[in-house]
């Protein structure tokens, strides 16, 4: 996932680098003259900006945090070579196999789709959508999360067609041992921050139930193993509101870091609203049925992958912000047994 993205709010933006910086980069790169750039602080890991050119926004510029997407991989030369893959991924998916509800990213000069920054930073360039952008927790209308499941059904059926080597998304926790450093490292104290010491202590009083958890998970993805082999399809992985734009042509999903092979249910576990007929109008557009095991896994796969994201945040040298006190409170409720909600 775009690290912690669904629940950041007022992220603030990297300091290493300047708006007049991102403009050179742009018109390096994507030989775009453009006259401003104006800071959207929306997620964590990915930092957003909308691109003025003419009085208007035209673009919609991306810059991803090497060092923040554990689920791609753990070194910033390999990051960014998974990033390449992605973002082509979804440039295919829209402009070759002409799926609607891909926001793809436009091609440099040199016909990239992702740049570097930096060393720690790489930055994308997307055509700006007009539309209304959704928040994380946000309530789909009952037509427009029809509407998502009938295009995330395409978006599957769309996977013989594409040729570009996107990756496997194994039945693991991307995020487990940053968890499994944390349950270990429970008899010391904790210098990170501030919240440092209260996170030790929140996660004692709760490391029963979070070992528990990870043996429930791995107890599902057997179960999972033994069905569905290699089953997958091409999948998203966050097609939550906060990644969904709806325009007077329909919906529109954004940030394609997460892309990968995985089971469907990967997709669709957020749309369960827990009625009988909860994925009907995917089942009736791909002829398969959404497994409820499945839709389990992931949910708590979910849940442990922001228990262990938020512990390495406080684990880590911070200061107390009000943003960093919404994590907080969150891994409270997450810790309780709360889990992530789905929407519907």
């Amino acid at each position: 996932m775009a690290i912690l993205g669904h629940w950041a709010v007022d992220t603030p933006p990297p300091e290493t680098f300047s708006d007049q910086d991102l403009l050179a980069a742009m018109t390096a790169n994507w030989n775009l003259h453009v006259e401003s750039v104006r800071y959207v602080p929306k997620g964590t890991g990915s930092y957003h900006w909308t691109v003025d050119a003419g009085g208007h926004p035209t673009y919609f510029l991306t810059v991803d945090d090497l060092d923040t997407k554990p689920w791609i991989a753990n070194q910033r030369g390999t990051t960014f070579e998974g990033l390449k893959v992605a973002y082509e991924t979804a440039r295919t998916l829209r402009h070759d196999l002409g799926l609607s509800l891909v926001v793809g990213p436009i091609e440099s000069r040199e016909g990239a789709v992702v740049a570097r920054l930096s060393d720690q930073y790489s930055m994308a360039v997307f055509p700006f959508v007009e539309g209304t952008a959704g928040q994380w927790g946000d309530q789909l209308p009952d037509h427009r999360r029809t509407e998502l499941l009938r295009e995330l059904a395409r978006l599957h059926q769309a996977t013989p067609g594409l040729r570009v080597p996107v990756g496997h998304r194994s039945l693991d926790l991307a995020e487990r041992h940053l968890l499994t450093a944390a349950l270990d490292d429970l008899d010391c104290p904790w210098q990170g921050g501030p919240l440092a010491e209260p996170a030790r202590l929140a996660l004692a009083s709760h490391a029963d139930s979070v070992s528990g958890w990870l043996a429930q998970l791995d107890d599902l993805a057997e179960r999972l193993k033994a069905v569905h082999g290699d089953g997958t399809v091409v999948t998203h992985g966050e097609p939550h509101p906060g990644n969904l734009i709806t325009t007077d042509q329909g919906l529109r999903l954004i940030d394609w870091d997460t892309v990968a092979l995985a089971l469907a249910e990967r997709d669709l576990w957020m749309l369960d609203d827990g009625s009988a007929g909860a994925f009907a109008a995917y089942e009736e557009v791909t002829g398969t049925r959404v497994g409820r095991t499945a839709i389990s896994f992931y949910r708590l796969a979910w849940s442990l992958s922001d228990i262990a994201s938020f512990l390495a945040m406080f684990r880590s040298p911070h200061r107390q912000t009000r943003w960093l006190d919404q994590k907080w409170h969150h891994l409270l409720r997450l810790l309780a047994g709360a889990p992530s909600a789905p929407y519907g």
